[in-house]
């Protein structure tokens, strides 16, 4: 049965050992690493559809990220061998898996190219920024999307404090590239962004 996980759940973390899988329904789930010392790296953002820690899942060993519900969630856990046994039933299954770990390999490849290979902040957020246009909603020449996180938590997405993104976000503003009204980024001008960001 679905069951109900409220916002800022923690459903695993890294180095636990998986003992089910879980199929996210409906909100979403913030993915990262954190480190002794008390840092963070958001690596991704779960939606509806995926599993959650899925190469764990599939292979046994324990947890790499930590999981935990960015809304209230709905989460449907499965038994891991049960899930392995549906596996070898219905092989056509396993194609969507395989779709998802393409996808979960795609997502930590961006953010290595963002966060390790990429050294300003500003081209930093212009990267991420322009990520998260592909879920937004075109009007014209502008894009609008939903970013509930907090200025801390994007700066968790690139690796910079909450003051760069602070900064940044005023600088972008000042030069006509982003305007955010509440929990709405417009980016009002995408080519300019595309310029900054080093992407044709």
């Amino acid at each position: 049965m679905p069951s109900s996980i409220p916002e800022a759940a923690v459903l695993f973390t890294e180095r636990q050992e998986p003992s089910k899988v879980l199929l996210l329904l409906e909100g979403r789930v913030k993915l990262s690493l954190n480190s002794i010392a008390g840092g963070r790296l958001i690596i991704g953002m779960a939606r509806p559809g995926e599993i959650l820690g899925l190469p764990s899942a599939l292979f046994g060993f324990p947890y790499e990220m930590t999981a935990e519900s960015q809304f209230l969630c709905m989460i449907a856990q499965i038994p891991r061998q049960d899930f392995l046994d549906f596996l070898i039933r219905y092989p056509v299954a396993s194609i969507n898996v395989a779709r998802q770990l393409s996808l979960d390999h795609k997502r930590a490849c961006e953010q290595l190219h963002t966060v390790g290979l990429t050294f300003s902040a500003p081209r930093k957020l212009a990267r991420r920024l322009l990520q998260w246009c592909s879920d937004g909603e075109p009007d014209g020449i502008h894009t609008r999307f939903h970013c509930s996180l907090t200025h801390a938590e994007i700066g968790e997405h690139i690796g910079v404090s909450r003051e760069t993104i602070t900064r940044t976000l005023i600088d972008f503003k000042n030069q006509g590239l982003v305007e955010q009204h509440g929990s709405i980024l417009i980016v009002s001008n995408r080519k300019a962004l595309q310029a900054l960001a080093g992407i044709d």
